[in-house]
């Protein structure tokens, strides 16, 4: 079973899907953040890399899906490769940081590899306001994440719950970050796991 975690910078999907991987016994598949050799140059220069870091996560994403099918186990995985596509890139070329042409190629190639994969058995949304993940990157402190904006972040959460409002493909379930506290209370977590069980095995 392929479980995925979707939701902006600062939601909280790496540390989700690690207890979420702990509690249930699934094996956990994280975004390469640390090995990316191209983060820190588009936090520098946005248009200049733009187009080479959302590649980069296409292919690593495509790679983990394709791996993902071919296990047993059931997975549990940090980010989509849908979030690329239709929230990240759009974003980018809207800002004028990724150029048409690039953009148009970079949506060629997604549409040639999502037509060859599956969708998640079940998409887990961390829905959470601006404050908050500002709050949580802060927490966080990743030097490279110092410099995004209140503004890119804002731009972001609506592309999110627009795609979201429409997602169609699969089970979803919306976790509310505002409210829910997964990290430091145990019984939030047993709510979250409640509703995933709830999901996964068609209860109501």
């Amino acid at each position: 079973m392929h479980i995925a975690i979707a939701g902006n910078i600062g939601s909280g999907k790496t540390t989700l899907t690690g207890l979420l991987a702990k509690q249930m016994g699934w094996k956990a598949l994280f975004e390469s953040v640390d090995d990316n050799p191209y983060l820190d140059s588009f936090y520098e220069d946005m248009k200049r890399w733009s187009f080479n870091l959302q590649v980069y996560f296409l292919n690593s994403r495509f790679r983990q899906v394709v791996d993902i099918r071919k296990s047993t186990k059931t997975i549990i995985q940090d980010r989509t490769i849908y979030e690329d596509a239709y929230i990240f890139a759009p974003n980018l070329h809207s800002m004028n940081l990724m150029t048409t042409r690039d953009y148009d190629n970079y949506l060629s190639l997604f549409e040639l590899m999502t037509s060859f994969i599956e969708p998640p058995d079940l998409l887990i949304y961390l829905r959470a306001s601006v404050p908050t993940l500002v709050n949580q990157i802060q927490k966080r402190g990743r030097d490279y994440e110092e410099t995004i904006r209140i503004d890119y972040l804002k731009k972001l959460n609506e592309r999110y719950e627009e795609w979201i409002t429409s997602y169609d493909i699969g089970k979803l379930l919306i976790v509310d970050v505002d409210n829910t506290d997964f990290t430091e209370n145990p019984q939030d977590l047993g709510t979250v796991i409640e509703k995933i069980n709830a999901e996964i095995h068609g209860l109501f």
